[in-house]
């Protein structure tokens, strides 16, 4: 009887152990070995490449070509002139960047108040109408639609009707981002705690003093917070943007790199990271800013 009762126990203790949730990882790991498995080996996947001799044989004399380890003349990035000539495109790409993140910006700061579901439903206090409603979905719809297409195809598409340089990039860079940023602070909006603006409603304030007094300083902290982001972002996205004639750094690592200039793409990956290490370092200086506020 002692052992029956220690067996009920033990098939228990089992049941309990092996759930439906830990039973699916299980079996996710099961599949996602084999799959992973039959790609390395049964298919032609390419990963015998990475570790050949010719490969890294290569890759080592693109190194020495970034170098100029054979380069006749001197590297470009040993020569103080490029450095001047290179820093105006990198200048170019921040104002880029900044520009674009501007433009963002503002055109979310307009929007994501009457894209926030409760906001265009009357849930915080105002009084719900059907054009509000129909704003929302259209400004749902917009960001979807501007969040969808990548940054690259909205550059591909405006330099056709723009000239190129840093414009059309920007402005390929702020409707992407517009969709991304809108979202997120759209969300925080729908998340805010709606005792303040319903108690400004109730004290006599109008819908539009309710969502400057009630609702706006709730949200600002966070859209700030997105947007130097999501600048972080876009510094590093300025490069391919630049691929398609936008402008910056971008359109001269493309033009390097068609006429085999290796040494000035070091040049170019120098500045990058320059400018990349500097916007992180405002951005966090400002985002703590924000946040003590």
């Amino acid at each position: 009887m002692i052992r029956q009762d220690h067996g009920l126990r033990s098939y228990g203790i089992l049941r309990r152990r092996v759930t439906f949730a830990r039973a699916s990882l299980f079996a996710f790991l099961l599949l996602s070995g084999v799959s992973w498995g039959y790609i390395l080996v049964a298919t032609d996947s390419g990963v015998a490449d990475l570790v050949s001799t010719k490969t890294w044989s290569n890759a080592g004399r693109f190194v020495g070509h970034l170098i100029g380890r054979d380069s006749p003349s001197q590297a470009a990035y040993l020569q103080l002139d490029r450095w001047v000539e290179t820093g105006k495109l990198a200048y170019q790409t921040l104002l880029m960047s900044v520009l674009a993140i501007g433009l963002a910006g503002m055109a979310v700061l307009l929007t994501f108040l009457p894209g926030a579901r409760n906001v265009s439903s009357g849930e915080l206090g105002g009084r719900p109408s059907r054009p509000w409603q129909v704003l929302y979905y259209v400004l749902r719809m917009t960001f979807i639609l501007t969040r969808a297409v990548p940054e690259l195809v909205w550059a591909m598409i405006i330099v056709f009707f723009l000239s190129p340089g840093i414009l059309p990039g920007a402005v390929a860079l702020a409707l992407h981002n517009y969709g991304v940023v809108g979202k997120l602070s759209a969300e925080v909006v729908e998340n805010l705690e709606p005792g303040p603006a319903r108690a400004l409603k109730a004290a006599g304030a109008s819908n539009v003093q309710m969502l400057l007094y009630g609702i706006l300083p709730q949200a600002m902290p966070h859209f700030l917070t997105y947007l130097l982001y999501r600048w972080e972002v876009v510094i590093r996205t300025t490069v391919v943007v630049g691929f398609v004639s936008a402008g910056g750094l971008g359109r001269e690592f493309r033009l390097s790199l068609s006429f085999f200039h290796y040494t000035d793409l070091t040049l170019i990956i120098l500045w990058y990271l320059v400018l990349v290490i500097a916007v992180d370092l405002v951005s966090a200086g400002l985002r703590r800013l924000v946040l003590e506020d």
